[in-house]
């Protein structure tokens, strides 16, 4: 297996793929003098046989290097204390941390984090790119669009839907629909800003 990025992400997502019996894992970066003790760090190539994850913290850049890269086989990383539902749908190049609950009837997108401990309840839809930070809570039937962030702590009630690309800050309470391009924050969250793309 290869880590496209050689930072803290990848050394967590090096540790769930070792726990799940994968001992062959390289990681690709750009800088070449970057440190993961026990891996072997190269350059990053065009095109490769072996499954790769991209283990970027950055939501767009997970997307960008996705959508320029067409040569990729891309895989998943499930840490063995995760919890997922039978029919739960987990998406090419998602990673799942230790402790998360993903319940019955959630959808999970492609390149998505559902960080240490994240509680995904039932029928939640989650699209591309996302990520749940940890200790985050989504009660039933959230939606979160593309490349949106929920920050460590922050709890959405049912029903709701974020919009692509907004962030929900640490520790928020959602209890509304959250526009595209917002960051909220507080409890109840309110809009603080909306972000340029």
């Amino acid at each position: 297996m290869i880590l496209l990025g050689a930072s803290g992400h990848g050394k967590v997502i090096a540790d769930i793929l070792k726990l799940t019996g994968e001992n062959n894992i390289i990681f690709w970066d750009d800088n070449l003098a970057a440190v993961v003790a026990g891996y072997t760090v190269l350059s990053r190539q065009e095109s490769a046989n072996d499954q790769i994850i991209l283990a970027i913290g950055n939501n767009a850049t997970r997307k960008r290097i996705d959508t320029t890269s067409s040569n990729f086989n891309y895989g998943t990383a499930i840490h063995p204390t995760a919890i997922h539902a039978n029919d739960v749908k987990i998406e090419q190049g998602t990673v799942v941390m230790a402790a998360a609950v993903i319940n019955p009837g959630s959808k999970i997108g492609k390149h998505c984090i559902v960080n240490t401990a994240a509680i995904v309840d039932h029928d939640a839809i989650i699209e591309d790119y996302v990520h749940i930070s940890p200790n985050a809570t989504l009660a039933g039937n959230v939606t979160l669009k593309e490349g949106a962030w929920v920050g460590a702590g922050a709890v959405i009630i049912q029903g709701i839907t974020v919009g692509s690309w907004a962030v929900i800050g640490a520790g928020a309470v959602v209890i509304k629909d959250v526009p595209d391009n917002a960051v909220v924050l507080g409890n109840p969250a309110r809009i603080i800003k909306y972000i340029k793309l």
